[in-house]
């Protein structure tokens, strides 16, 4: 039986992703997971959380978070600002920089599958899924952690929450 097919779209979706990342990174200097948090802070109702709930949300560790915050921070997209109420909090507050660069980024990848699968009848979204728990089994990969938020940079990881920018 020939496989080559199946192969070759894996193949396809990957590069998809490649090519996504890179031109993110070129057009807004920014790397996907620092354009993810940007998002994140976007659609909050006061554009500001705090880190942990923003690494929670991203499924990255706090030291990654803390790397991806100082890169927007020093590129004023960011802010950290301090919680009133609680001296040990501190808030990640989106900058109107950083809410400019938001508005000007196209949409992410997963964002446009998920409208797309949106559409799709339930027998068919139940059958790609079966599909892709056969290839995740074949790959025996079962173990590695992953957010539902589609990016090429997520590193591989058997851990959750054991990723890096």
């Amino acid at each position: 039986m020939e496989y080559t097919e199946i192969l070759i779209n894996i193949r396809k979706i990957l590069r998809s992703l490649n090519l996504e990342s890179k031109k993110i990174q070129k057009e807004q200097g920014v790397s996907i997971p620092q354009l993810m948090c940007l998002d994140y802070l976007g659609n909050l109702e006061d554009f500001r959380s705090t880190q942990v709930n923003i690494a929670r949300y991203l499924n990255l560790n706090p030291s990654t978070m803390s790397g991806i915050v100082d890169r927007l921070e020093s590129k004023g997209l960011v802010a950290r600002l301090p919680n009133p109420k609680d001296k040990r909090t501190v808030f990640i507050s989106l900058t109107s920089n950083g809410a400019k660069l938001l508005e000007a980024s196209p949409q992410f990848l997963h964002k446009r599958l998920s409208k797309k699968l949106e559409k799709l009848p339930y027998p068919q979204i139940e059958q790609i899924k079966s599909s892709l728990i056969i290839l995740v089994e074949c790959l025996e990969i079962e173990e590695i952690s992953a957010s539902p938020i589609i990016t090429i940079e997520d590193p591989i990881s058997l851990k959750p929450n054991d990723s890096k920018d």
